[in-house]
């Protein structure tokens, strides 16, 4: 499957974000609950002169979880190291990186769900005791050794909350979900990255890229920047509404965020499968997709926004889809009796 520009995973192009990223809880747009809540809570840890309480941050990829392991880390004054938890394979693995941490550090581990479970348990000591207790050396020689551990702050980030184990979960004083973002947030966010940018923007284009964006920050700052490409070309000084509608049409981005992908998946299951009821697998054969891919990348939006919904007998394209695709519900042989 080629990359998607509305995918809400990482893309290697998504470096710019790095760029872009704001530096502090005043500058961070959306999730004001979250961000409020996390702000008292960094506050009482300095006034306490103690470090914070470790975090995790859940919820859909690209909302903004590693950036607010950054803020955090600034408005506490402290150094973040950053982690990813696939990456994490032994005891050394995790030994190095706790070792270079300074008193009230910030660690960030991203994908925090897929840490190994023997390297999780090492963990346990480490975000309770700040002490480091590992086996080294191959067999008939393994030595145990104790690392004292400066007080650090743990921020995981996670996409899937419920594969977390409970006792890593419980490790942490401080859960957050992230939600969706509305309309009006990802406008403000498409107009601040475009002044960090450099782009001028006008109100109403920069509220397209909103409403096409999958209430997802990433996926906004990604449209807009491939829109200012398109503007750019064709000589214009200033984004405007004309210039985004052409842009993403060109994408194959419809006004409410659904991609070529999410519309032959839809298609599919109407045109060859009536409309559902329809098996994943079914589903996967009939589009040239792995059935992984439409669960983890493809269906998270769909269902979310209601086009389709998952039942104990299959997928079932609903209401919303057919009114919206402007194509008249078949009735079933069910329907008629």
């Amino acid at each position: 499957m080629e990359e998607r520009v509305v995918t809400n995973h990482e893309l290697t192009e998504d470096t710019f974000e790095k760029s872009i990223r704001p530096d502090s809880f005043d500058e961070y747009i959306g999730q004001t609950d979250v961000k409020e809540n996390i702000k008292v809570f960094v506050a009482a840890a300095k006034l306490r002169n103690t470090s914070l309480d470790h975090v995790l941050l859940y919820g859909p990829p690209g909302l903004g979880k590693t950036t607010l392991a950054h803020i955090i880390a600034n408005e506490l004054g402290s150094n973040i190291k950053t982690a990813s938890g696939p990456t994490i394979e032994k005891s050394g693995d995790l030994a190095a990186i706790l070792s270079t941490l300074e008193p009230n550090d910030v660690l960030f581990i991203d994908e925090i769900h897929r840490i190994p479970k023997y390297i999780e348990e090492i963990l346990y000591s480490a975000m309770e005791d700040y002490k480091l207790d590992i086996i080294i050396g191959g067999e008939g020689q393994s030595r145990s050794i104790k690392i004292d551990l400066p007080p650090f702050t743990l921020v995981g980030a996670t996409t899937r909350a419920g594969d977390l184990s409970s006792p890593l979960r419980d490790r942490f004083g401080i859960v957050s979900k992230l939600e969706f973002y509305t309309d009006e947030e990802l406008t403000e966010i498409v107009e601040r990255t475009a002044r960090v940018l450099n782009t001028k923007i006008e109100k109403k284009a920069a509220f397209e890229i909103a409403i096409r964006s999958r209430k997802t920050p990433r996926i906004a700052n990604r449209l807009l920047k491939r829109v200012s490409d398109f503007a750019l070309v064709e000589g214009k000084d200033k984004i405007d509404l004309d210039i985004v509608k052409k842009s993403l049409e060109r994408l194959k981005i419809n006004p409410h965020g659904l991609d070529s992908t999410d519309v032959e998946y839809l298609m599919s299951i109407i045109k060859k499968f009536n409309g559902g009821p329809v098996g994943i697998e079914s589903i996967a054969s009939s589009i040239g997709e792995e059935a992984t891919t439409i669960e983890d990348v493809i269906e998270p939006f769909l269902l979310q926004e209601g086009y389709v919904k998952r039942t104990s007998r299959g997928r079932i394209i609903t209401e919303k889809t057919y009114r919206e695709f402007k194509i008249n519900e078949q009735k079933t042989l069910f329907d008629e009796y």
